[in-house]
């Protein structure tokens, strides 16, 4: 079996060192057992991340010496797969919509915590069969 690790850091500044400790022991881990580094860039926060910031961490991951075997994969480009493999869990019944506002979920949470509970999503879509409608806002 060929051991793959990643380091997916999210391009909002210059890799710091908790970052930079992260890709160490993941870039040490699959050269010491001959697999595989990818690095995925996380760059799904739209407002924050920057083009500066990718080319900061790949910088300071050239510095360290960490090369990677695959990527650098960005998430953003990846929308198109990830909504494949969404439609494909939900056509098998592994996943579901929720159409939860942020409010319900903030007021749930609560809840739980007023009553010493670990918070939690309750579920409450999990039987509904909910379907993507344009305009409205819904998770899997």
């Amino acid at each position: 079996m060929m051991i793959k690790t990643r380091f997916a850091p999210s391009p909002t500044g210059v890799l710091h060192v908790g970052g930079a400790r992260t890709a160490l022991f993941c870039w040490l881990y699959s050269k010491k057992m001959g697999g595989k580094f990818v690095l995925r860039i996380e760059d799904t926060d739209l407002e924050r991340s920057t083009p500066e910031s990718v080319q900061a961490i790949l910088d300071g991951m050239a510095w360290l010496g960490l090369d990677y075997d695959e990527g650098p994969y960005h998430q953003t480009e990846r929308f198109d797969r990830y909504l494949e493999v969404i439609g494909q869990l939900v056509e098998q019944g592994d996943a579901y919509y929720c159409e939860c506002s942020r409010e319900r979920l903030d007021a749930l949470r609560a809840q739980q915590m007023e009553a010493k509970q670990k918070p939690r999503y309750d579920g409450c879509c999990r039987e509904l069969e909910l379907q993507p409608t344009a305009g409205k806002p819904m998770v899997v």
